[in-house]
């Protein structure tokens, strides 16, 4: 689908070289060429970034989380950190132990949502 007001950060074509002159087919056809290769690379760094949530968040091996699924999920993840912070759940002999604490918070984390 197209978006309103499509081809947002060029700041114009900037290629035409006349003042409100009609531009060729060619031009046309370039910008659009590019368009669609800033488009593939914003929806590529998105999507690397979606990836990047997906491995901070305890999930179980049966989540194959959507966008929405994955930001929704981060939220809660967010508040249940909070009030784990509020309680002050971990001991500190569990605390410093990262990994154990890690495992901790993945399995209450997957019973708490």
């Amino acid at each position: 689908g197209k978006k309103c007001g499509a081809g947002g950060g060029g700041g114009g074509g900037g290629s035409s070289s006349g003042g409100g002159s009609p531009q060729s087919y060619e031009e046309l056809q370039t910008q659009r060429v590019m368009a669609n290769v800033r488009e593939r690379q914003r929806t590529q760094s998105l999507n690397e970034a979606f990836a990047a949530l997906r491995k901070i968040i305890p999930t179980l091996p049966s989540d194959k989380l959507s966008k929405i699924q994955t930001l929704k999920l981060a939220a809660r993840y967010i508040d249940f950190l909070y009030q784990v912070l509020q309680s002050d759940e971990l001991d500190s002999k569990m605390a410093s132990c990262s990994y154990v604490a890690h495992e901790r918070l993945s399995y209450a984390f997957s019973v708490w949502r």
